[in-house]
């Protein structure tokens, strides 16, 4: 049985801040708390990159300041990465993947919900991937003008708009080396090329999944080859990530953020543009 004073929040202390200070931030707060609480689990820090989905936020070039500052907190600890992101621009993931990269040599991608496209891509940067039942990865195939980059790539495309086709090809060519060199050096270090080369090839074709929404579960992700660890729906962990998520997207979506870049001591958020009167 829960004894009143166990359940979460816990404590009967009143806060340190001034009492309006704190709830109009009570939010963040309960949030970082639920920070602390993870980290006290797994032994190791906890960072959040959540994009508004319903808002249609993307991985961009400006989170690359807002990533370093949150990571500035951290030093060169260990730590999880929880990433919530239906993809974005490559020049911007690779950014960000040379930050982090820069800033520590053991970090793991957490997802709870989705990380789609450059979101898997970046993904493939960590020692491993945290996914539970509901956790979705994606193909990493880039976009260009809505376009597949492997459609561009075609004879006909060139014929008819050859700028579009090159543009394309590049791009393509941009990920799958990225991806490569990812996997090679980090969670497929010592795999043979033949076997790297079949995991980017399916992850950025259309050969194996045929849309870009394509859902990679833990169990498509482990098959494929990827360092996957797969936390079960009751394990203590996941819940309290789960919790976390439920915060994040409520928030988001009650507060109009775009993003949200926090860890336990340090938070950063984007708020979606109001249009004129």
């Amino acid at each position: 049985m829960i004894k009143t004073d166990d359940k979460f929040p816990r404590t009967t202390d009143l806060p340190s801040q001034s009492s309006l200070f704190w709830v109009e931030q009570k939010d963040r707060y309960l949030r970082q708390l639920l920070i602390r609480d993870v980290e006290s689990l797994t032994k190791r820090r906890l960072v959040v990159y959540f994009a508004n989905r319903f808002a249609n936020a993307q991985i961009d070039a400006g989170d690359c300041a807002m990533m370093a500052e949150l990571l500035g907190d951290i030093g060169t600890e260990p730590f999880d990465l929880l990433l919530e992101t239906n993809g974005g621009g490559t020049d911007a993931t690779e950014g960000l993947i040379s930050l982090i990269k820069n800033m520590t040599t053991d970090f793991r991608v957490v997802v709870a919900n989705a990380a789609k496209s450059n979101g898997t891509l970046l993904g493939l940067a960590a020692r491993s991937i945290v996914l539970g039942a509901t956790s979705e990865l994606g193909p990493i195939e880039p976009l260009v003008q809505g376009i597949p980059c492997t459609i561009l790539e075609e004879q006909k495309i060139a014929d008819q708009n050859f700028p579009l086709h090159m543009y394309g090809k590049f791009a393509l060519q941009q990920t799958r080396t990225l991806a490569r060199t990812l996997l090679a050096d980090g969670m497929m270090k010592g795999k043979p090329a033949t076997e790297i080369d079949a995991v980017v090839a399916k992850l950025s074709s259309r050969e194996a999944y045929f849309s870009h929404g394509s859902v990679i579960d833990h169990r498509e992700a482990n098959t494929l080859g990827l360092n996957v660890e797969y936390l079960e729906p009751e394990d203590e962990i996941w819940k309290r990530l789960w919790l976390l998520l439920c915060m994040y997207e409520h928030d988001c979506r009650r507060d109009r953020l775009l993003k949200v870049f926090e860890g336990r001591a340090r938070s950063l958020s984007l708020s979606i543009a109001t249009p004129p009167p």
